[in-house]
């Protein structure tokens, strides 16, 4: 399903027992199956496993194919899972909840050209600046998709200092990416904490259709 809309679904244990870990399980296979019958494309991109045999601690589904948007949407909250505890036969409890949560999982890279750079000539002042302010050997580089702005003054040729302002911003941009990056993996990790016990969007239940 190539160029099809895509969009990825982490559905998440968080703290909760080892239920809730058979939980995650039962409702992806719940979830990919109302996906398959409404022709869209569901693929496990990451899966940590529970303690137990065929459980989950969580899930990272991307999913594709026209309607994503809603079908996301439908699946998006607390959602809970009812049935017995297969695991403790001595408790009364028969609700088990998971988050469910759109996610991003790669940040845009900031691609690098030194035709989007704009370089110009400028004189700055400071110590020993009088030489500086005559001759317009300092460098203002200006990258023009992300507004990034250096200025070099440190070598007596313009092309040196041009070479090196061009540095300069490979690395601040490498930095901004790599900085993006680390803020796109923790916002991942932040759903495990958002589950909500409770007011469930969903309640799904074994050999039984939703209950919205």
């Amino acid at each position: 399903m190539s160029g099809a809309a895509a969009e990825h679904l982490l559905l998440s244990a968080g703290r909760g027992p080892q239920e809730c870990a058979w939980a995650v399980a039962q409702l992806v296979r719940r979830l990919e199956a109302e996906a398959g019958r409404r022709g869209l494309t569901t693929r496990r991109v990451q899966t940590v496993p529970g303690d137990r045999p065929g459980t989950h601690r969580s899930v990272l589904l991307r999913i594709s194919g026209d309607g994503v948007g809603p079908f996301v949407g439908s699946w998006t909250g607390t959602l809970c899972w009812q049935a017995p505890s297969p695991y403790r036969a001595d408790t009364g409890r028969k609700n088990w909840y998971v988050v469910a949560r759109p996610c991003t999982v790669d940040a845009p890279r900031t691609s690098f050209t030194e035709a989007d750079v704009d370089v110009v000539g400028c004189r700055t002042g400071g110590p020993g600046g009088q030489h500086r302010n005559k001759a317009s050997t300092a460098v203002r580089a200006t990258h023009r998709p992300s507004g990034l702005v250096v200025v070099v003054d440190t070598e007596r040729q313009f092309s040196q200092n041009r070479r090196l302002a061009l540095e300069l911003l490979r690395q601040r941009i490498a930095h901004d990416d790599r900085e993006a990056g680390r803020a796109v993996t923790a916002a991942r990790w932040r759903i495990h904490d958002e589950l909500v016990r409770g007011d469930p969007v969903r309640v799904e239940r074994p050999d039984t259709g939703p209950e919205h």
